[in-house]
Protein backbone atom coordinates (compact mmCIF):
# COMPACT_ATOMS: atom_id res chain seq x y z
CA UNK A 1 0.00 0.00 0.00
CA UNK A 2 1.51 3.34 -1.06
CA UNK A 3 0.34 6.77 -0.02
CA UNK A 4 -1.45 8.60 -2.86
CA UNK A 5 -2.77 11.66 -0.98
CA UNK A 6 -0.71 14.66 0.13
CA UNK A 7 0.79 14.14 3.57
CA UNK A 8 -0.19 16.40 6.42
CA UNK A 9 1.66 17.12 9.65
CA UNK A 10 0.29 14.74 12.27
CA UNK A 11 -0.31 11.82 9.89
CA UNK A 12 0.61 8.64 11.75
CA UNK A 13 1.05 4.99 10.97
CA UNK A 14 1.95 2.03 13.14
CA UNK A 15 3.19 -1.45 12.38
CA UNK A 16 3.17 -4.23 14.97
CA UNK A 17 5.20 -7.44 14.86
CA UNK A 18 6.69 -10.12 17.10
CA UNK A 19 10.47 -10.48 16.82
CA UNK A 20 11.10 -14.19 16.08
CA UNK A 21 14.04 -16.57 16.42
CA UNK A 22 13.95 -17.25 12.65
CA UNK A 23 14.27 -13.54 11.87
CA UNK A 24 17.08 -13.28 14.39
CA UNK A 25 18.95 -15.96 12.46
CA UNK A 26 18.31 -14.22 9.14
CA UNK A 27 19.56 -10.90 10.51
CA UNK A 28 22.68 -12.61 11.87
CA UNK A 29 23.39 -13.86 8.37
CA UNK A 30 22.66 -10.51 6.74
CA UNK A 31 24.66 -8.40 9.19
CA UNK A 32 27.42 -10.81 10.15
CA UNK A 33 26.91 -9.65 13.75
CA UNK A 34 27.76 -12.45 16.15
CA UNK A 35 27.43 -10.49 19.41
CA UNK A 36 26.93 -13.03 22.19
CA UNK A 37 23.68 -11.61 23.61
CA UNK A 38 22.14 -11.74 20.12
CA UNK A 39 23.14 -15.27 19.11
CA UNK A 40 23.53 -17.31 22.32
CA UNK A 41 20.30 -17.86 24.28
CA UNK A 42 22.14 -19.54 27.18
CA UNK A 43 24.52 -16.58 27.55
CA UNK A 44 21.59 -14.17 27.42
CA UNK A 45 19.77 -16.15 30.13
CA UNK A 46 22.95 -16.17 32.24
CA UNK A 47 22.99 -12.38 31.90
CA UNK A 48 19.41 -12.20 33.24
CA UNK A 49 17.35 -12.06 30.04
CA UNK A 50 14.56 -14.50 29.15
CA UNK A 51 16.04 -15.11 25.68
CA UNK A 52 18.51 -13.69 23.17
CA UNK A 53 18.28 -9.97 22.52
CA UNK A 54 16.83 -8.81 19.22
CA UNK A 55 19.22 -6.87 17.04
CA UNK A 56 18.55 -3.18 17.59
CA UNK A 57 18.63 -2.50 13.85
CA UNK A 58 16.13 -5.29 13.19
CA UNK A 59 13.73 -3.71 15.70
CA UNK A 60 14.30 -0.30 14.09
CA UNK A 61 13.58 -1.78 10.65
CA UNK A 62 9.93 -2.10 11.64
CA UNK A 63 9.70 1.69 11.52
CA UNK A 64 10.83 1.66 7.87
CA UNK A 65 7.49 0.06 7.02
CA UNK A 66 5.70 3.08 8.49
CA UNK A 67 8.04 5.59 6.84
CA UNK A 68 7.71 3.99 3.41
CA UNK A 69 3.97 3.60 3.52
CA UNK A 70 3.42 7.17 4.68
CA UNK A 71 5.90 8.83 2.31
CA UNK A 72 5.32 6.63 -0.72
CA UNK A 73 7.52 5.03 -3.34
CA UNK A 74 9.32 8.21 -4.48
CA UNK A 75 11.08 8.69 -1.12
CA UNK A 76 14.00 7.07 0.71
CA UNK A 77 15.41 7.28 4.22
CA UNK A 78 17.92 10.11 4.26
CA UNK A 79 18.57 10.73 7.94
CA UNK A 80 18.03 9.04 11.30
CA UNK A 81 18.67 10.45 14.77
CA UNK A 82 17.82 7.79 17.33
CA UNK A 83 18.24 6.61 20.87
CA UNK A 84 18.10 2.92 21.72
CA UNK A 85 16.49 3.11 25.16
CA UNK A 86 16.16 -0.53 26.21
CA UNK A 87 16.99 -4.04 24.98
CA UNK A 88 14.32 -6.16 23.31
CA UNK A 89 14.15 -9.89 23.99
CA UNK A 90 13.44 -12.19 21.03
CA UNK A 91 9.76 -13.14 21.25
CA UNK A 92 8.67 -9.63 22.23
CA UNK A 93 6.02 -7.81 20.25
CA UNK A 94 7.02 -4.35 19.08
CA UNK A 95 4.88 -1.54 17.70
CA UNK A 96 6.70 0.93 15.47
CA UNK A 97 5.02 4.32 15.10
CA UNK A 98 5.93 7.11 12.69
CA UNK A 99 4.33 10.55 12.87
CA UNK A 100 4.83 13.27 10.26
CA UNK A 101 6.27 16.44 11.82
CA UNK A 102 7.08 18.49 8.69
CA UNK A 103 6.45 18.22 4.95
CA UNK A 104 8.36 20.11 2.25
CA UNK A 105 9.26 19.32 -1.34
CA UNK A 106 12.81 18.50 -0.14
CA UNK A 107 12.01 16.23 2.82
CA UNK A 108 9.38 14.64 4.99
CA UNK A 109 10.32 14.66 8.68
CA UNK A 110 9.04 12.12 11.18
CA UNK A 111 9.06 11.29 14.85
CA UNK A 112 9.79 7.57 15.30
CA UNK A 113 8.93 5.44 18.32
CA UNK A 114 9.21 1.70 18.88
CA UNK A 115 7.26 0.42 21.86
CA UNK A 116 7.32 -2.95 23.56
CA UNK A 117 4.06 -4.29 25.03
CA UNK A 118 2.17 -1.39 23.46
CA UNK A 119 -1.19 -2.99 24.29
CA UNK A 120 -0.34 -2.51 27.98
CA UNK A 121 0.67 1.14 27.68
CA UNK A 122 4.03 0.49 26.05
CA UNK A 123 7.60 1.14 27.03
CA UNK A 124 9.69 3.00 24.47
CA UNK A 125 12.70 0.97 23.32
CA UNK A 126 13.70 3.22 20.38
CA UNK A 127 12.90 6.88 19.87
CA UNK A 128 14.01 9.67 17.61
CA UNK A 129 13.53 11.31 14.25
CA UNK A 130 13.85 10.43 10.58
CA UNK A 131 13.85 12.35 7.34
CA UNK A 132 12.72 10.91 4.06
CA UNK A 133 14.30 12.43 0.95
CA UNK A 134 13.24 12.23 -2.68
CA UNK A 135 14.72 9.24 -4.54
CA UNK A 136 15.75 11.55 -7.36
CA UNK A 137 17.07 14.87 -6.23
Amino acid sequence: MQNTTPLQVGATMSFRKTMTVAEQAFFTGISGNLATMHVDAAAARDAGFANMLSFEMAVLALSSTCLNRLAGKAWRIGKLDLSFDAPVVVGSTIEAIATVTEVTSASIDFEIRCLIDSEDGGKQVIGGTAAMLPLLG
